[in-house]
This record gives structure tokens, sequence and C-alpha cells, in this order.
């Protein structure tokens, strides 16, 4: 049987239930999004030439990891290798990595120390697929086999589980299996097996509490403790790849910011925070995480932009993340304009739109007689079943009047008890 994280590790990751993607690479210089080296068509040895230019000197961990812990993230998961295959720490089985640009410095290493000062975690984000490796993608010239890639992809796995301290997760990326590839992607292919259930085993053993993810866009396979959703909310598949089957994982949304992962100059079109506030709630409600990415600079900055719609973000969550914190999916049905979550047996209603001044539930479990605001503690006037004049005795209906001047103009929480 396969191994999985431990309970306490499942149980920490769902209560932390918002965190921060970061993809930062060789690619940010370019300023054209993360997958760069395939839409440009860039050869090796011109992608090559970014390595004496990467010097990010405006880097800061600290300020990186204070950006987290003020938005309510509490958690991290940065690119460790993207599909560049440019390793962004310093690992010992590769030359193509961070600490031999004229930055000389392992900002894995860094952010793993300002993460602790600051409460927040780490995990890191892995590449199955590497279009540098001459073992993945340059067999026939290099003479290398496919275990030369495997050998290599479990050991920086084994690095990064053993040299940067207490891993949250470890999120893998480049296998999607239901995914048909066109011609100019054929080097995609891997050559092989990537030994699943060997690599999931050892993280395991190394790093216990570890969650693993990867997004295969599939059906989740042993070993992996959860199910993951890109830039969708699950069974929404907006996007046409992700799985539309919820298996019973603990869930993950990962998102972006703007429209794209990694630094990307042109794109202005920045969620809102109040966007930002309901993809949270409505993760939240249905079981699941959400892993809000940014992309930051060549220079090693989180966008001014960005980093205010996360501050944003992070007061509503000071005071109302009561709804969001520590809880599960939701059992009151969704409306128009509001989601649930729960925690134990209360339960925490999202307004996220002003339809009416009264918000209308259906399905609100028996116990429940009294309604709060959770901002402000304050009591709300709450109707169960037939009170309400215009409907009968016996019709399941709960109305909960909300002033005007009490809601939030993001997202309302209100607490049921």
């Amino acid at each position: 049987m396969a191994l999985q994280a431990s309970p306490q590790g499942l149980e920490w990751f769902q209560d932390a239930r918002f965190g921060m993607f970061i993809y930062w690479g060789l690619y940010s210089i370019i300023g054209k999004q993360e997958w760069v080296m395939h839409t440009d068509r860039i050869p090796v040895p011109d992608y090559e030439k970014l390595v004496p230019q990467f010097n990010p000197t405006r880097f800061d961990a600290d300020a990186w990891a204070r950006t987290a812990a003020e938005a309510g993230q509490k958690y991290i998961i940065i690119t460790s290798r993207h599909h560049d295959g440019f390793s962004m720490y310093d690992t010992a089985l590769s030359d193509y990595k961070v600490t031999n640009t004229p930055f000389r410095r392992d900002p894995l290493r860094e952010l793993a120390e300002a993460c602790t000062r600051h409460g927040v975690k780490l995990g890191f984000y892995v590449s199955l697929l590497d279009w540098h490796h001459p073992a993945y993608r340059f067999r026939a010239e290099s003479g290398l086999a496919w275990d030369d890639y495997v050998g290599f992809l479990h050991g920086q796995v084994r690095e990064l589980c053993t040299q940067y301290g207490e891993v949250a997760a470890i999120w893998f990326d480049g296998d999607w299996p239901r995914s048909a590839l066109d011609p100019d992607r054929e080097y995609f292919l891997p050559g092989g097996s990537f030994e699943y259930e060997k690599l999931y085993g050892m993280i395991h053993e190394l790093q216990p509490d570890a969650v693993i993810e990867n997004n295969r866009h599939a059906e989740p396979m042993p070993g992996e403790d959860l199910q993951g959703f890109e830039q969708d909310l699950p069974g929404e598949n907006t996007t046409g790849f992700n799985e539309t089957t919820i298996y019973g994982l603990p869930i993950q949304v990962c998102m972006t910011i703007n429209d794209h992962w990694g630094w990307s100059r042109d794109d202005r079109n920045t969620k809102s925070a109040r966007r930002l506030v309901h993809v949270l709630a409505k993760s939240a409600s249905v079981g699941g995480n959400l892993l809000l990415n940014v992309g930051p600079t060549p220079e090693g900055e989180i966008p001014a932009l960005h980093q205010e719609r996360l501050r944003e973000v992070g007061r509503w969550l000071a005071q109302s993340g009561d709804g969001i914190y520590y809880t599960r999916a939701g059992v009151i049905p969704p409306t128009r304009e509001t989601v649930s979550t729960r925690r134990g047996e209360h339960h925490f209603v999202h307004v996220l739109d002003y339809v009416s001044d009264c918000v209308i539930l259906a399905g609100v479990p028996e116990h429940v007689h009294h309604a709060r605001l959770v901002a402000s503690g304050r009591a709300l006037e709450i109707e169960r079943e037939g009170e309400n004049f215009f409907v009968s005795a016996d019709s399941d209906r709960t109305t909960i009047c909300i002033p005007p001047d009490l809601r939030d103009s993001h997202d309302t929480v209100i607490e049921l008890f």
C-alpha cells in the first residue's frame, strides 16, 4: 500500500486554506511568461544565454514571506525547477542553476529561513518535464538513458526534502496523460516511467507531514494526497482540461492573480481583491484550498499592485477569516449569492452579492437558531421555516436580514449556530 501524508499533515493543510504560489526563473528576464522557451521556439544554447543575465538585486526573501503573512497565506509553494530545466536552488546534481549566475545566492534557502521567521510554511514545485536536461530531451545525442533522468529527478526531490527544513508540500507538474500532444510538443514526451510509487514513498518517508499534488488533470494516484484544479473551481472545468469528477481527497485550486504564472510585463489584467476573496470562499466551500500565484520580476520583487491586492485580501481575512480557516466543505446548499463553510456545528454563510436586504437559504441544519456577523459579532435577525407569513409552515426556508450598512463590500460572512 502506498504511503500517504500523515493525518496531522493533511489536517494542517486543510486548516490553512490559503497559500501563495510563486513562479520565478530565467523566463522572468524575458517577461513573456514561463513557457516562453517553448512558445518562442528558443533553442537551448540561446536560452542558456539568460544565465549570465540573472541578477535579481532587489530580491528580499523576508519581504516575500512577510507579504504572504500579511495576505493571510499560511504557506508558499515556489518553483524549484520549471520546464525550462533551470534549478532555482543550489542543487548538487546540475551546474544549470541559480548559484552559477551573477546572483550566486540560493533564494530557496533564504526563503525557507524567512518563512520560519514569519510563521509561513514552505513547499516546492517540481517539474517532471525538462526541456533542457539531455537525458530527457536529447538522449540520442547525449548517449544518456531515461534512468539517468529519473535518478536526477528523484535526487533533486531528495535534496529539497532534506536540505530546507520542514516541507509543507511537493507540487509536481509536466505529466498530462489525457492531453494530446501536437507535433511541435513531441519533445514533451517522457522516455519511460517517473516511478511515482518510489518517488512518493521517498517524500512521505522523509517529510511525513508534507502533502503531494500532481497536476496531471486526472484521477489522483496512490500516494497523492490532493486533487488539484488549475485556473478553475472544482466541477466547473471552464478551462476544458480539468477533471470533472471529484474523488473525495482534499482539494487545492491553483489560480493566477492575473493571466499568467510567470512574470509577463504586458499583463495588466490583475484580479480585483473582491474576485480573489470570492475564489477563496468558493474554494473553501467545497473543501478546497486556494493557491494563489504571483510572478516576481527579474529584479526579484513581487509586483507592487499584486502586493496591494494580497494585503487587501489579508485585511478581509483579519476580520472574517473565521469563515475560511479551520473550516471544511459547507453543507448548506449554495445560492446565486451565497456559499457556505462549516466548523463542527457552526456554519458560515458567505454573502458574495447584494441581491436584496435579506438572504434566503434552504437546507440549514435544524439546530441553527442564531446568526451573527463574523467581522463584528453583531447578532442578526433570523427567521426559520414558516415564521415568514408568505411561506407555509413546512417550507425549508431560513431568512436572515442584513442591514446595508453592515455589509462587507467583498464578502459578508454570517456565522449560524
